[in-house]
């Protein structure tokens, strides 16, 4: 594992400004991702993403899973999510996400890309059910794809690229300053499985 962070400068900040990102790239072997790769592809209860648009109820190609410590409720894009109980795969890769980033979470929303062509648009995750300013662990599978970062009031630009079994953080004031997106590109064929380890407000 050293191997690893010898390579990357985890301290380095890669937002400018009103916010923390931090990149720790891949945090395991490649061999142990593809197995995780693997075993989240076909045991993740997916399921189709559903947006509503201007009053439409929009179902997407992109799939998606909730799971979390408790059967939390959350919503995005007007729909509502109930958490799943964690599954063996899952609760291994939180402890090391939790280790590597000294955050802890309690939740994890799964979206899995089929080709480049799928991507997400310009958001931040600061819905009311997320704890404000809190830590979000971003871990990457499959495809290496290009995420970027917007800035809300100055629109400058920061990208990164995401590999195979690594980990991007973001915290401090990031989702309050700061939009991101999975920008769309028609040269990726392969999947790509994305876990955000969150933490929900919990009653």
């Amino acid at each position: 594992m050293d191997l690893f962070s010898s390579q990357i400068d985890l301290t380095k900040n890669w937002l400018p400004v009103d916010g923390i990102v931090n990149y720790h790239g891949p945090i395991m072997t490649h061999e142990d991702a593809n197995v995780f790769y693997e075993k989240l592809l076909h045991t993740i209860a997916w399921e189709n993403d559903v947006a509503i648009i201007y009053g439409k109820r929009i179902e997407t190609k992109r799939k998606v899973a909730w799971y979390g410590d408790q059967p939390f409720e959350y919503t995005y894009s007007k729909n509502t999510k109930r958490a799943l109980p964690w599954t063996d795969e899952l609760l291994q890769l939180k402890q090391l996400v939790e280790q590597r980033s000294g955050e802890t979470y309690n939740s994890c929303l799964l979206n899995l890309y089929h080709t480049g062509e799928e991507g997400m648009a310009w958001h931040s995750d600061a819905e009311k059910d997320l704890k404000k300013n809190g830590a979000i662990g971003s871990l990457s599978f499959g495809a290496e794809r290009r995420f970027s970062f917007k800035h809300k009031k100055t629109k400058e630009k920061v990208t990164l690229f995401l590999e195979h079994g690594s980990l991007l953080v973001m915290k401090d004031t990031t989702q309050t300053h700061w939009l991101h997106r999975l920008p769309p590109t028609k040269v990726i064929h392969k999947p790509r499985i994305n876990l955000t380890f969150r933490t929900i407000n919990s009653l």
